[in-house]
């Protein structure tokens, strides 16, 4: 894989649908989401113009499971709901063990000497659920879930500068691909209001009945209202250390040793909502509690706010 200068197009409809000859969700699909895929090991080698990076991975798993995150009969894996038009499906990835290592490249603009990046990590699974349009396959929300257990880390102050530089690099592609993102939005939006007005209207009471199916309940329970991206490390055990090995000699022969910091993280997570607007309601989200409500009062205050000095300028 390559780092793009300028952000490639989204994808369009499925390969999958588009090489069966159909165009919606249909049988292709749902033969393909039932694989149960085994790697014995897979390396993915990423290159940029500051570094490049190798991530090694043994005993990858990928199948699919129910919304509870079990496996089960492949029928139970998606939750298919004709009214809105969409359909959710739930992966999980799972490996043995993962090998992340990052160096400078020749050409880049890090220094001459550079400490390799290193991480070695044990069991970990990745959580995905997808939510699709049924007539064209098109993903409407997303949420995926990289979730890792006990991580011992040890750096050494270069490595730690290194990966500052590391992700300097890569600020440039990154806000590239924040503006194509923040340009597709409204469209994104604008489906979403379409299936909340389709569920609104369908939810009323039609042919006698006070209340939807069953089927309705259960996707609304499982349903993504945005996209989203969580990361949880159960225990993080990180160590900093100062290379000795860049001293000068005669700080060693005067007994100056390097000094270390030890930093321990318990159920440490990371939860990112890329589409999320200013003002809207954080009920939906993963660790929702009573203090965003606060926030969400302040949010909607600025926002009304700077509408008001908009509408006047």
């Amino acid at each position: 894989m390559r780092t793009c200068e300028e952000p490639r197009p989204p994808n369009g409809q499925s390969p999958i649908a588009l090489a069966a000859g159909q165009s919606e969700y249909g049988f292709a699909e749902k033969v393909v989401e039932g694989m149960f895929i085994v790697v014995n090991s897979i390396t993915i080698k990423i290159h940029s113009k500051a570094f490049h990076a190798s991530f090694e991975l043994w005993q990858l798993q990928g199948y699919s499971v129910n919304p509870n995150w079990q496996q089960s009969d492949l029928r139970f894996t998606r939750i298919t709901d004709p009214q809105r038009g969409e359909v959710l499906t739930f992966k999980e990835l799972t490996w043995q063990t993962l090998r992340i290592e990052a160096d400078a490249t020749d050409n880049g603009d890090q220094d001459p000497v550079t400490t390799p990046l290193r991480l070695i990590t044990n069991q970990g699974r990745i959580q995905i659920s997808l939510k699709r349009r049924t007539k064209d396959c098109n993903v409407v929300a997303s949420k995926l879930m990289f979730l890792l257990d006990d991580l011992l880390w040890v750096l050494t102050d270069s490595q730690l500068k290194a990966m500052m530089k590391y992700a300097e690099s890569l600020s440039e592609a990154m806000e590239k691909s924040a503006q194509q993102r923040k340009s597709l939005a409204p469209e994104s939006v604008q489906v979403s209001e379409v299936g909340i007005r389709a569920q609104q209207s369908w939810a009323q009471p039609f042919g006698g009945s006070p209340s939807p199916s069953s089927i309705g309940q259960y996707f609304d329970k499982h349903d993504m209202k945005e996209s989203s991206y969580h990361l949880l490390i159960s225990r993080l055990d990180l160590h900093i250390c100062d290379d000795s090995h860049t001293r000068e000699a005669g700080a060693l022969k005067h007994g100056m040793l390097g000094g270390a910091i030890q930093l321990t993280f318990r159920r440490m997570a990371f939860d990112y909502y890329p589409f999320h607007r200013a003002g809207d309601a954080c009920k939906h989200w993963v660790r929702y509690s009573e203090a965003m409500e606060t926030r969400g009062q302040w949010a909607k205050k600025l926002v009304s706010e700077f509408q008001s000095k908009f509408e006047k300028l």
